[in-house]
């Protein structure tokens, strides 16, 4: 595939890709003989996998660690292993946060829908 193709399959722009693979994030793409990026379904599937750690907010420095790891082979699976672990836990911290805002929210929105019913009936009366 090219740039453009992958680009707008996972709806990346061709800039973000071509930063990930000069940051290290994404491996090396092949290229064609004239120079034009040659993604394999190998390829998507790193583009796939950053794409849904980036959303759900694992730093970039942490995903060109797991990177590097993954580049040494498998003597690094547990330092892999490892890593994940710990982003899991932060990110299970994040969405507890989030889930007591929602909460939060709930309970605002809950709060107006009782009052709404009466401002909509004094917006209904005549004004003097």
């Amino acid at each position: 595939m090219t740039i453009a193709e992958v680009s707008k399959k996972f709806d990346i722009s061709a800039d973000t890709l071509r930063y990930y693979e000069r940051i290290g994030l994404l491996p090396p793409v092949r290229r064609t003989s004239g120079g034009i990026r040659d993604y394999t379904q190998e390829d998507c599937n790193w583009v796939e996998f950053i794409k849904c750690m980036r959303g759900a907010g694992l730093p970039i420095e942490v995903l060109i660690e797991y990177m590097e790891l993954f580049s040494q082979g498998d003597a690094t699976i547990p330092a892999r292993k490892e890593l994940l672990v710990e982003q899991r836990g932060e990110l299970a911290q994040r969405i507890a946060e989030m889930q007591a805002v929602l909460n939060r929210l709930d309970k605002k929105i809950a709060g107006y829908e009782q009052w709404a019913p009466k401002t909509k009936e004094k917006l209904r009366r005549p004004v003097d």
